[in-house]
């Protein structure tokens, strides 16, 4: 499956290899594509600021045109006494008149509406005078919603891209506010819809209304304009890569060459190399614990831990020596190698940790170098299928090993010691006094120091040795384990 798949990814990458023109073709394509469906999203977006700019201009050209008029031609008629001049909105009726200041600018915005370009301008309020009821109010959807908008924002533009008499459109309405000088004259008007304004209020809005068509025709052109320029660069580009690629396709054949050799030279070599690292790892597992070996890899020269409590086992082979004497040598080691073997795969049924083999003793630990909770349970499970795997290793060899086992509990030093053929050891009154139950102990039993046995008395069978002595201890309690508990309870306090 893995061939076919390496076969199928090489035949892949020889046609694109052979295609690269095609592929260069297409990919500029693409390109200019995407760089022609940018410039027109970007051109869309100039094309709407444009609009608002002009739009905002038209508003505040209005503003301005008002407050001038306001200023320098109502003021100073109403305050010139000599003057005979009347100031209505009907000034076309009364000879010498001149408009409101309102109706000047509404007068200013028609003439501003342009029907060939569709800009149109309007001033309107929801309380319109009467002479402009039908036209001063809101006429559709938008402009009810400018003012309900600009009532509450009125510091701020409300406009909208929409369709407007069958062109798309920019409709922008900023707020008439009302000042000082129009309030009193508002308010007091005989015919005004409301006399209760105040300085700062929305008396009307500002809406101009400016197609879109026009810059959208300009911009079009533009970017067609464009669109051929970057094709026609494109095909000179492509065009060009692909004389350079013919003539470099004959150096990449040789170059692909010699990479296939040494590739299969240097896998070759990798493969080896691979084996021999996995072959130094396993060796160096086959030593050390496998935290302890990757804590020497990643340079740590010095390594001891303490622990505060771990279970040593000791299993030492009575009557080995004199075996030794009766039995050839490579036959004694092929009977001591089957037997410490099954000793290994019991080591790792139950998750322990091998110390070392002294001629025919057998060292193995629980707690470390990871701790554990239940590690002397752990070990005195160890302990009685050693037992049992040396009946059954008897039985089937026809021989008659012995085994004495011993075992502590307490705190021990662990640590890597040499510099050439180290091994991962322990150290501690604890180890001691493991290798003393052990020496000390009977043929096919298992003697447990009174730690040991306070730890696992509630799971195991014991029974009370007595008195022992053991060598730098004296007198002391000892146990020998025989078997499991068939219901466990509670340790007595």
């Amino acid at each position: 499956m893995r061939e076919l798949f390496d076969a199928a990814v090489r035949a892949i990458s020889q046609f694109l290899y052979k295609q690269t023109t095609l592929i260069l073709v297409i990919l500029f394509c693409v390109g200019v594509g995407v760089a022609i469906s940018s410039m027109s999203r970007l051109s869309e977006n100039i094309i709407q600021s444009q609009a608002l700019e002009t739009a905002a201009w038209y508003s505040e050209s209005l503003r301005e045109a008002r407050t001038l008029y306001s200023s320098q031609t109502i003021d100073r008629l109403e305050n010139d006494a000599n003057l005979d001049v009347t100031v209505t909105h009907d000034y076309t009726k009364h000879a010498g008149a001149v408009p409101l200041p309102a109706t000047f600018l509404m007068e200013l915005s028609k003439n501003l509406t342009s029907e060939e370009r569709g800009t149109v301008v309007r001033l309107y309020s929801d309380y319109p005078f009467p002479w402009r009821q039908e036209e001063g109010g809101p006429r559709d959807t938008y402009e009810r919603e400018a003012l309900a908008y600009l009532k509450q924002h009125p510091d701020q533009p409300f406009y909208r891209f929409e369709t407007f008499q069958g062109r798309e459109s920019l409709r922008y309405a900023e707020a008439d506010i009302m000042e000082a000088s129009c309030v009193g004259c508002h308010n007091s008007h005989p015919q005004t819809p409301k006399d209760d304004w105040q300085v700062g209020d929305v008396r009307g809005i500002f809406e101009v209304t400016q197609p879109l068509d026009t810059y959208v025709a300009q911009t079009n052109v533009e970017l067609r304009s464009l669109s051929a320029m970057l094709g026609g660069l494109s095909i000179l580009g492509v065009t060009g890569i692909a004389v350079v690629i013919r003539r470099l396709r004959h150096i990449s054949r040789e170059l692909e060459k010699r990479v296939r050799e040494r590739t299969a030279q240097l896998q070759e070599s990798n493969e080896q190399l691979a084996a021999q690292q996995q072959r130094s790892e396993q060796l160096l597992l086959n030593i050390l614990p496998a935290a302890i070996a990757a804590r020497l890899k990643q340079g740590n020269q010095k390594i001891a831990q303490g622990f505060t409590e771990v279970t040593i086992l000791f299993a030492d082979l009575v009557n080995f020596t004199q075996l030794a004497e009766q039995l050839p040598a490579e036959m004694l080691v092929d009977i001591l190698n089957d037997l410490f073997s099954e000793f290994d795969t019991l080591t790792d049924k139950h998750d322990l940790e091998k110390i070392k083999t002294i001629g025919d003793a057998y060292m193995v630990a629980g707690g470390l170098p990871i701790p554990r909770n239940d590690h002397a349970e752990a070990v005195a499970e160890m302990a009685l299928d050693l037992l049992h795997a040396v009946e059954e290793f008897n039985d089937k060899y026809h021989q008659s090993i012995r085994i004495r086992v011993g075992i502590n509990t307490g705190p021990v030093v662990a640590g890597v010691i040499g510099k050439k053929k180290f091994i991962y050891d322990l150290w501690g009154d604890a180890v001691n006094l493991a290798s003393r139950m052990e020496s000390c102990g009977e043929v096919g039993c298992i003697q447990v120091s009174e730690s040991t046995y306070r730890r696992l008395r509630s799971k195991y069978v014991f029974q009370e040795r007595g008195l022992v002595t053991v060598k730098g201890k004296g007198k002391i309690t000892s146990y020998w384990l025989t078997g499991r508990q068939l219901c466990s309870l509670p340790a007595a306090e």
